[in-house]
C-alpha cells in the first residue's frame, strides 16, 4: 500500500523544509510513502527551498490559484492508494498519519476527517489560551450547520489532515479553488453516502505574525459552499 502526502504552499519559505523533514521522517512501516508539494505561486522564495530538497517531487504554479487549485494539482498527481493533505506549516503533527489512516487501511472507511477536539478544548483565558475565539466560533459554526444539513455528527471540518481512497477522489469532482475546497468535497462525499471516520489529531496553532492565512472572509465563502452543495446537483466525473 502506498500514501501519497499532498502539501499545498504558498509564501511558505520559512517552514516548508521542516515540514517535509518531519513529513520525511515518519516511520508508516510497511507503507510506502511519496511526497508532492505544490508551490502555489509562491513569491517569498518557496520553491527555491523545494529545489533543493531531496525526496520530494514538487509542482510549480506560475501564479497564485488558491489552496484548492493547489490541492486538485496534487491529486491528479498522486500515484498512492491513499491521499492525505498536509499544511505547508508547523501547526500540525505529521506523527499522526498513522491514527489518520488507519481506518482507511482497514478497509472501514472511504475518509477520514482529523479533529482538533477530541483531544483539546479550546481556552481562552490564561497562558495556555488559544489564540483566536473568533476562530473557535467560526468553526463551531462551520461544525453545527454542516451537521444539520447532511445529519451529520462530527466534531471538526477545518483540521488539516484528512484522508481518502485516490478512488473516491477520483470520481468526485471538486470545482472550489479556495480554502472552501475541503468543506465541498466532504460535503459531496457525504451525500454520496461515502463512509466516512472521525479520529483525533494534534494541533499548535500559529499567529496571523507567523503566517496564518484563513480569515473572516473564508468563512464567510466555506458556509455558502456547505449550503449550496446541499441542494445543488453533482457532476459525475
Amino acid at each position: 500500500m502506498k500514501l501519497s502526502v499532498i502539501i499545498p504552499a504558498y509564501n511558505e519559505r520559512s517552514t516548508i523544509e521542516a515540514v517535509v523533514r518531519r513529513v520525511q521522517g515518519v516511520n508508516l512501516g510497511p507503507i510506502e510513502k511519496e511526497i508532492i508539494v505544490v508551490d502555489d505561486g509562491s513569491r517569498d522564495g518557496t520553491i527555491e527551498v523545494l529545489k533543493v530538497l531531496s525526496g520530494i517531487r514538487h509542482i510549480l504554479h506560475e501564479r497564485n490559484a488558491g489552496k484548492g487549485a493547489a490541492l486538485t494539482t496534487g491529486f491528479q498527481a498522486a500515484t498512492g492508494d491513499i491521499v492525505l493533505i498536509q499544511d505547508a506549516d508547523l501547526e500540525y503533527h505529521p506523527e499522526d498519519y498513522r491514527t489518520v489512516i488507519q481506518p482507511i487501511v482497514d478497509g472501514a472507511c472511504d475518509a477520514v476527517i482529523g479533529s482538533r477536539f477530541l483531544l483539546y478544548k479550546p481556552k481562552f483565558f490564561g497562558k495556555r489560551r488559544s489564540p483566536y475565539l473568533t476562530h473557535y466560533i467560526g468553526n463551531k459554526l462551520i461544525v453545527d450547520v454542516t451537521n444539520l444539513l447532511y445529519g451529520q455528527h462530527f466534531t471538526d471540518y477545518e483540521g488539516c489532515y484528512k484522508a481518502f481512497t485516490r478512488t473516491i477522489l477520483a470520481s468526485t469532482p471538486v470545482e472550489a479553488k479556495g480554502f472552501e475546497f475541503d468543506n465541498e468535497l466532504v460535503c459531496k462525499l457525504m451525500r454520496k453516502g461515502a463512509r466516512i471516520a472521525e479520529v483525533p489529531i494534534h494541533y499548535t496553532p500559529r499567529t496571523y505574525a507567523h503566517g496564518k492565512k484563513i480569515n473572516w472572509k473564508h468563512g464567510v465563502i466555506i458556509l455558502w459552499t456547505i449550503v449550496k452543495w446541499r441542494f445543488l446537483p453533482m457532476r459525475a466525473r
